[in-house]
């Protein structure tokens, strides 16, 4: 009697925004070596394509802007036609706006905070969540980055932590729309993550004269979002919040 080996199991896929730095291109990097395949989304089209030309066929270039609406929806449906599905959105581009008093915050700061980081995630979360309701099976999962600012603020940034609140919001309001199709949203909150834009916004605070942040190494954060990536559809990590241990986030004064 023959025996047939055994088939191959196809790749699963994820599609990442902001993936050309900082937390984006660490997660991107390591669900790339975990096996996966994944959809690399920023606007930084010579960075993604150095990313794909360093792991092959399985990183895809994905170049646009998130707060483009109609180049959202193409790039995602392309991506799904060209895999298969959409397994799982790790929802994570962002901008951190110059710190200021409520009063000298530029309005045209206030808007592209909030287009970005709100609008372009609906946008993406939007994308991926019509792929996964109507691809057989059905489901997948949608993980969205809040950050500590959506629960305690930096002084100076009510743009970014008023978005980041907002995406507590919008992470609820798609784990309750997703239950009847199998798609589970989730929410990560980082806390100084070594990367150029907590650099960015630390530089801003030391200005001021705050001290210098406590920070952990990024990829741990990849690997908490693998981790939530991972789960079977049943399960669900609704929020989880990674940290560097020694950051004043949990005290009072």
């Amino acid at each position: 009697m023959t025996t047939m080996p055994p088939k191959t199991m196809p790749s699963k896929t994820m599609i990442v925004t902001g993936a050309s730095s900082g937390i984006g291109l660490a997660v991107a990097e390591h669900m790339l070596a975990a096996g996966w395949t994944i959809g690399l989304v920023a606007r930084r089209a010579d960075r993604l394509e150095a990313l794909a030309a360093a792991h092959g066929e399985r990183a895809i270039p994905m170049p646009l802007d998130v707060t483009d609406a109609a180049a959202v929806d193409e790039a995602f449906a392309r991506f799904a036609e060209q895999t298969g599905r959409l397994d799982a959105l790790f929802d994570n581009a962002g901008v951190f706006t110059p710190t200021a008093p409520l009063d000298e915050i530029a309005v045209e700061d206030w808007r592209r905070a909030v287009d970005v980081n709100l609008t372009g995630m609906f946008l993406c979360a939007r994308a991926a969540f019509g792929l996964m309701r109507r691809q057989s099976p059905q489901g997948g999962r949608i993980i969205l980055n809040g950050s500590i600012s959506a629960h305690v603020p930096r002084a100076g940034a009510a743009p970014y932590t008023a978005t980041k609140h907002a995406i507590t919001g919008l992470t609820k309001q798609i784990a309750l729309d997703g239950r009847p199709y199998d798609i589970a949203a989730s929410q990560i909150d980082i806390g100084n993550a070594d990367t150029e834009l907590l650099r960015d916004a630390a530089k801003q605070a030391m200005d001021r004269g705050d001290p210098p942040p406590h920070v952990m190494d990024v990829a741990d954060v990849a690997r908490a979002v693998h981790l939530m990536a991972d789960l079977p559809l049943s399960s669900n990590i609704l929020f989880q919040t990674i940290m560097a241990t020694k950051m004043p986030y949990v005290g009072r004064g």
